[in-house]
């Protein structure tokens, strides 16, 4: 690699830096994740930081070296999301005036917290690039440091941080999955990992949407999207720093759909109760996907954080209900007779279905005028149950089908 020499003993003096500043998370086995998965999973509870993201480490590592003038000053750093809050908290905490640019888009709640931790919020541009120069203008026109969310060593070494902890905390781990977008964090913890341990197994993952640093592995151009879930590592191409230790230190790079980032945040959620974002759930998302090439390892996955919308959340709890047959939308076919619904009613119920949503159809239906169509979405025990009601429905003359 080109540039400053960077390696383990940064690592080791972010890590002094950081001692009482911030939480040193727990790193815990988890039974029934390794039995599903047919390797030993170990979880890096980072959703567990105060702004409940790893992007605290950086943060603070980074301004912790500032001089008394730069301190002074203050400090600028563009984020729409867990790097602001970062800076923004370990800034206040310092006496440190931030400064923090968004794009308009950001979500209310993010701007919010983030002028909650004392910070002076700008919102500028309507696209994070927009944002991003405009910062950077800003930053040279005031004089400001920028803390950058992955381009910096010293935010690198940070992040690398997590890496000590973890092998210290689990040192049985031979693979760690660690999820990228502007590689900060793997570059990081994959330096630490690679110092500590040579032989050891590390794995990126990125979601198909984004796949910036996958491509550059693998050789490809595939495009990136609009959007993601996991929009913490939507990030469109990997810094300059970042990407020539991703390339050092990691084994590979691996992609996961949107469907498996939200199976792994509604997992998390039901087997560890615990609530993570988009970004927090691909390494479960990799190993679930990609399960052979993790099969029998014992795997170190980091919950690098919890900040999701609440709606976010309910809409991929209520969506993972319907994948699992827990919430199913049953279709019967009854003649138009009063008491036709109430009967529907008290055989779902005699048959342990609970009853979300009904809706009665006599106008938008092909079926004769005697005729009457009901819809229900019911709360079942899963597939089999389901086919348990349409079979006994049926038994009872109903012709009753399973339309979601």
């Amino acid at each position: 690699m080109t540039g400053p020499v960077f390696g383990i003993d940064d690592i080791r003096a972010a890590a002094l830096r950081l001692r009482g500043e911030v939480i040193e998370t727990p790193c815990l086995p988890s039974r029934t994740l390794s039995a599903l998965t047919g390797c030993e999973v170990f979880l890096k509870f980072e959703n567990l930081q105060f702004t409940a993201s790893f992007k605290e480490r950086g943060a603070l590592n980074k301004m912790a070296q500032l001089t008394p003038a730069e301190r002074a000053k203050g400090v600028l750093a563009v984020s729409a999301g867990n790097h602001a809050q970062g800076v923004a908290y370990h800034a206040q905490r310092m006496g440190i005036p931030a400064t923090i640019v968004m794009p308009r888009f950001a979500p209310a709640v993010k701007v919010e917290r983030t002028r909650g931790f004392g910070a002076s919020v700008v919102l500028e541009g309507d696209t994070f690039d927009d944002a991003r120069a405009h910062g950077l203008a800003l930053a040279l026109e005031r004089g400001l440091t920028l803390v950058h969310p992955y381009d910096d060593l010293d935010v690198i070494a940070g992040q690398g941080t997590i890496g000590l902890e973890m092998l210290a905390q689990q040192p049985q781990i031979d693979t760690l999955v660690v999820a990228i977008g502007g590689g900060g964090l793997i570059s990081g913890v994959a330096t630490a990992a690679r110092a500590l341990r040579p032989d050891i197994q590390i794995v990126g993952v990125q979601t198909e949407r984004f796949p910036a640093a996958w491509n550059a592995m693998h050789g490809e151009q595939r495009e990136s999207a609009q959007a993601t879930i996991a929009d913490g590592i939507a990030v469109k191409s990997p810094g300059a720093l970042t990407l020539p230790l991703i390339k050092q230190c990691v084994d590979d790079v691996v992609l996961v759909s949107e469907d498996d980032i939200e199976q792994a945040i509604l997992m998390l959620l039901e087997i560890e109760k615990t609530v993570v974002e988009g970004a927090g759930g691909v390494g479960l998302a990799a190993l679930m996907k990609h399960g052979e090439r993790f099969k029998g390892r014992k795997v170190g996955l980091i919950l690098c954080g919890g900040n999701i919308e609440p709606l976010v959340l309910a809409e991929i709890i209520e969506r993972g209900m319907v994948k699992s047959g827990r919430l199913a939308r049953l279709r019967f076919d009854v003649r138009d007779v009063p008491g036709a619904l109430a009967d529907v009613a008290t055989l779902l119920g005699k048959l342990g279905a609970n009853i979300d949503e009904v809706q009665h159809q006599r106008a938008f239906t092909s079926l004769s005028v005697e005729r009457a169509q009901i819809e229900v979405v019911v709360q079942t025990r899963g597939v089999a149950h389901i086919e348990q009601i349409l079979a006994a429905m049926r038994a009872d003359g109903y012709r009753a089908e399973r339309i979601g």
